[in-house]
């Protein structure tokens, strides 16, 4: 049995996380986020212990460490921003960690990671949810086994709706987030890359808040994408009315 601590358990996703840990007969130690309303964490793991700041969620556990019962995975479901600092804090508690994606917002970042990797020895591991999919396991299927050559057009296009909530948050912060096509189109972005292979090139033509496009070369496909965020409720439409 692995132990767990999770990172970010107020989040949409920290469940899922939960569920998982619960699943494969794990447990969870700890978890951290400044917002308390954890109640969920009841339904899989009340014994855990819970902290709101982190430097005494730090504390705890190094003092795991201390007794020898070290955390074995750093599970991370917080805020994009935060992913780095994460990432290292897991590392270099001796704990392999998994992280929602994106790992970092910039690029170079990556590098630093790499060289923690190296000197402690354990890894990190992002969610690739969408290579689960069936369908799009056999779209794989299909492209690799196109002629050798074949150059695929793809035309993506993923409209969200999300309420007035999500400008507020934290995910409607471009710092914070990495904007539309580093939230939400990573996804994406992955289950292109895995099924066309590598970037040949790499276009941006529209960048906003909530609205991104561009185009991408890939060794298999055209892609020409867009990502674009809608509100649930127009209330000037309504005032109108």
């Amino acid at each position: 049995m692995k132990r767990f601590v999770l990172i970010g358990a107020a989040g949409y996703i920290a469940p899922r996380h939960m569920r998982a840990i619960k699943d494969t007969g794990n447990t969870l130690v700890a978890a951290l986020d400044p917002n308390d309303s954890v109640g969920i964490i009841d339904s899989y793991f009340p014994e855990s212990a819970f902290f709101t700041e982190f430097e005494r969620f730090d504390r705890y556990v190094s003092k795991l460490k201390r007794n020898s019962i070290p955390v074995d995975y750093v599970s991370i479901c917080s805020p994009n921003y935060l992913h780095d600092a994460h990432i290292r804090f897991g590392l270099r508690n001796g704990a392999d960690v998994i992280c929602e994606k994106p790992l970092v917002l910039n690029p170079w970042n990556v590098e630093g990671l790499l060289e923690i990797e190296k000197d402690t020895g354990k890894k990190v591991y992002t969610i690739l949810q969408l290579r689960l999919h069936p369908a799009l396991q056999e779209l794989k299927r299909q492209v690799d086994a196109a002629p050798p050559g074949k150059v695929f057009d793809v035309n993506l296009t993923y409209i969200t709706s999300r309420g007035n909530w999500y400008f507020a948050s934290w995910k409607g912060d471009v710092e914070k987030s990495g904007g539309i096509a580093t939230n939400i189109g990573i996804h994406f972005f992955d289950m292109l890359h895995w099924i066309f292979g590598d970037v040949i090139e790499n276009h941006v033509y529209v960048r906003t808040h909530d609205r991104a496009s561009g185009f991408l070369r890939l060794d298999k496909a055209r892609v020409n994408w867009v990502f674009e965020h809608q509100p649930k409720h127009d209330h000037r439409r309504r005032e109108k009315q």
